[in-house]
């Protein structure tokens, strides 16, 4: 408890800048959500915009356009999660849960026939922007604000953009009633089908550029698993965060704290194991005794012939 005190400035700045791709990929399923389809498969797109991250680094140098095309890998799993949650009707459990295995394995077959290597890929170019500056001199937030990467502002944007967009435009409106009763939706005029491509497409985006976190800000490499779960945290903050993207902030920033007490409790005595089962023992927590009143839209899982 001593070394958490003495270091409360830095550990609040890494549960920041570590609870980044959290908050961008829980509230791309947010998006998902609200439009009625489940977002189970967030790891699926968040391995895949890590992994395409590095591929478009590798193949150009660039580390942005490594960022766009990690944000387009998630968007093509976001597209396959469409097809075969709206197209299809497959259950959306079973298409969020294939996905994130089908992604492992992909990922894994694409290093080994890229690269030779089925466990890491080779170092690429990363962000090494930080904020820094005049952000310093800022009494208390400046020191925490000031290791922050150009993504802290990334982040914001898309929290500012996406509240805005879900709770004060037309296209919000019509999403969450195409997510509360895709019927009641469809026999007004809505689009059911397009706005929920729509919404998963955006998941799809957002939990790629998240993916891409990982690797391009974070690291500069892609290793096999690399998500490690972080995709069904996100869906956790996503449920807590009641799909409201000024929700997910404090709820991410809570899963951010506890991945980062990994770090400052290597030293205490207790064994490693335990100590990196601290976020998913919160998120299990969370699930077991946080959400029970909370409600996600009716129309989840159901479809405008229902």
């Amino acid at each position: 408890m001593e070394v958490v005190i003495q270091n409360i400035i830095p550990i609040l700045a890494t549960a920041i800048y570590m609870s980044t791709p959290l908050i961008i990929a829980a509230i791309g399923g947010a998006f998902s959500v609200r439009s009625g389809v489940m977002a189970l498969g967030l790891e699926s797109m968040m391995m895949m915009g890590a992994f395409g991250a590095v591929v478009g680094a590798y193949f150009t140098g660039s580390v942005v356009l490594g960022f766009l095309v990690g944000t387009l890998g998630g968007m093509l799993f976001g597209f396959f999660h469409a097809v075969l949650s709206v197209t299809y009707k497959v259950n959306q459990v079973i298409s969020g849960i294939g996905l994130n295995l089908l992604a492992l394995a992909a990922t894994t077959l694409s290093m080994q026939l890229v690269w030779g290597n089925r466990g890491m890929s080779p170092l690429v170019n990363s962000l090494t922007t930080n904020i820094g500056g005049f952000i310093t001199q800022i009494p208390v937030i400046g020191p925490i604000l000031a290791g922050q990467s150009i993504n802290f502002f990334v982040m914001v944007l898309v929290v500012i953009v996406s509240w805005t967009v879900l709770f004060r435009t037309r296209y919000g409106l019509r999403l969450r009633m195409v997510g509360e009763n895709p019927k009641a939706a469809n026999s007004i005029g809505l689009r059911v089908h397009a706005l929920k491509y729509s919404g998963v497409l955006i998941c799809g985006a957002l939990a790629g550029y998240g993916g891409a976190w990982l690797s391009l800000d974070q690291l500069n490499v892609f290793v096999r698993d690399m998500t490690a779960g972080r995709g069904f945290i996100a869906v956790a903050i996503n449920i807590l965060g009641r799909y409201n993207p000024s929700w997910i902030v404090p709820c991410a920033l809570l899963f951010g704290f506890a991945d980062v007490m990994q770090i400052y409790l290597q030293n205490a005595g207790i064994p490693s194991q335990l100590i990196q089962m601290l976020p998913f023992v919160v998120t299990l927590f969370v699930l077991a005794f946080g959400v029970r009143h909370i409600r996600a839209p009716a129309g989840v899982g159901l479809h405008e012939d229902s």
